[in-house]
């Protein structure tokens, strides 16, 4: 695997330097920015912006998964974990003109770090109350120190934009590839390639290699492929399988299918004790065995290839084996046995009666599944679900609500129970499900905002998710969150059912595209990627 990696790298920077320079490229946006502040970045348009036009201190490479330099060459962590220090490059401007010096690395770090701010990039640097210092250093240097350790903390600079202090055009002074050129409100967004750009390719010739970018503003799905097909864009970052399908049969060499993706559908049952459920119900629930069972009397490999068209592998567990430092390569997916399930349901006192499953005072096995009306994957999945538990006597009732109905039953009411929804995961760090596995947490989806913990593994999660938090040394956080998914593996509080593949669709017009399985798919290297001369000339 390394050495196909090591050769793809090498054919990017190969290719880029006989790419053609100049041209236009194009693709579409569901909605318009909400903001250009890099800080303020939260829906997926201004995030967008900000991969195309910040400048970030570190970068971490999507298709390898390792941290590389950007506008520092060196960085170190120390005084555990609380504080970074980065050697930060010499000579650069920002898109303006005005220079870039380690006193705007500070001005971002104050800004990024002010509660007044609300900044969701901020959030993740949150570790404890107190102020962050920041302390500019000689030799282009500058330090800074949190109020407590932050595991993980080098890779969270991939995140963060540098701003200029002092620049009059504020946050749309950049040190990315791209600056913001012209926006039309509801139409579109017009980058132009930044005069300024410090990064060049192997044979030193100034990057980016495209001149300009064009985002629409287009929600439609069918209008998207329609322009794709005719030549007016030059990729769609993100397909569902239907349309990938749909690409692959009118253009095979569009289509790329990088594999299973960091995201995950799963299904989970209502532990809340204070829920509305009959107390039947609730043992049911909160039963190990009886996840279990109900675990291996689904067909995940059935779900992968006919609800998601082949472009699916069955779930393990929280950590998709798309994210290569963290997945537990140990565990394998639950296997589909409905006499094992049965099984499993008998040490509970379940009991066959006339091919109902009846519990041990005689109730028959019955509950609803709610998930979001108008997800066609989810409403498959449901029925699939409906369809394999029938097989082990048990009647699953598929109930589709409005999404915010939905999310009121999962955190509000409790009137529920099972939902079955899935997760984005947009970071590679366990952190980043630290709000999922603390049982305190209130998006501890199956039983949240426990004083203290209801079982003995979810106490044993929760230590085991500070503990990774609390250390630097990479194979103790990767032992501890191995145990972690160990117990997910074992308890399946989520009964996880698939990973969605990371679909996208390139034209051929667009060179040093290497769709992969981390957010942006096909853009990450941006300053790489080129068009064809009569294209480029054309557009």
């Amino acid at each position: 695997m390394k050495n196909r990696v090591l050769v793809l790298l090498v054919s990017l920077f190969t290719i880029g330097a006989l790419a053609q320079s100049g041209g236009e490229l194009h693709f579409c946006l569901r909605s318009e920015p909400k903001t250009f502040n890099p800080l303020l970045a939260a829906d997926d348009a201004s995030e967008t912006v900000r991969y195309l036009t910040g400048g970030v201190l570190v970068r971490v490479n999507r298709l390898t998964q390792d941290l590389e330099p950007g506008l520092a060459t060196a960085w170190k962590v120390s005084d555990g974990g609380r504080t970074i220090t980065f050697q930060v490059r010499e000579g650069l401007h920002f898109s303006d003109g005005t220079p870039f010096t380690t006193d705007d690395v500070a001005y971002t770090i104050q800004q990024l770090m002010d509660p007044a701010m609300h900044s969701p990039t901020g959030d993740s640097f949150r570790s404890a109350e107190g102020k962050v210092e920041t302390k500019v250093l000689p030799k282009n240097r500058i330090s800074i120190t949190f109020p407590a350790p932050i595991a993980g903390l080098d890779r969270l600079f991939d995140q963060v934009a540098i701003m200029s202090s002092k620049s009059p055009q504020k946050e749309m002074a950049v040190l990315g590839p791209y600056y913001v050129w012209e926006n039309k409100a509801g139409a579109y967004l017009e980058l132009k390639r930044n005069p300024n750009y410090w990064e060049k390719d192997s044979s030193g010739r100034p990057l980016p290699y495209i001149e300009s970018v064009k985002l629409d503003i287009q929600q439609n799905r069918d209008i998207e492929m329609l322009r794709l097909q005719r030549g007016e864009i030059h990729f769609i970052n993100s397909l569902d399988a239907e349309y990938f399908d749909k690409v692959a049969s009118q253009d095979p060499s569009m289509a790329h299918d990088a594999g299973a993706s960091l995201d995950s559908e799963e299904v989970w049952f209502n532990q809340v004790p204070n829920s509305p459920l009959p107390a039947y119900k609730k043992a049911w629930f909160t039963s190990t065995n009886f996840r279990r069972a109900i675990s291996e009397a689904v067909n995940r490999e059935d779900m992968a290839r006919i609800a998601f068209r082949g472009h699916a592998r069955p779930a393990i567990g929280p950590v998709s084996p798309a994210n290569k430092f963290w997945f537990n390569a140990k565990l394998q997916p639950h296997p589909f046995d409905q006499k094992a399930a049965l099984q499993l349901l008998t040490q509970d006192g379940f009991h066959l009666t006339d091919g109902a499953l009846r519990d041990h005072e005689g109730h028959p096995v019955e509950f609803s599944i709610i998930t979001n009306a108008g997800n066609k994957y989810r409403e498959r999945m449901a029925t699939m679900i409906q369809q394999d538990l029938a097989g082990v006597g048990v009647k699953v009732n598929v109930v589709t609500l409005d999404f915010p109905s939905l999310i009121e039953r999962i955190t509000s009411s409790f009137n529920y129970e099972a939902c079955l929804l899935g997760l984005v995961n947009d970071e590679l760090d366990p952190n980043a499900q630290m709000n999922i596995w603390l049982s305190s947490s209130d998006t501890h989806q199956w039983n949240p905002s426990q004083k203290t913990p209801a079982t003995a593994w979810e106490a044993e999660i929760d230590k085991l998710m500070r503990a990774q938090a609390a250390t630097l040394d990479p194979k103790k956080r990767k032992e501890a969150y191995d145990r972690v998914q160990e117990i997910a593996w074992q308890q399946e509080p989520f009964i996880y059912l698939v990973n969605k593949n990371a679909l996208s669709a390139v034209s051929s017009s667009l060179h040093n595209a290497h769709p992969v399985v981390l957010r942006p798919q096909v853009y990450w290297n941006i300053d790489q990627l080129s068009l064809t001369s009569e294209v480029a000339g054309n557009r």
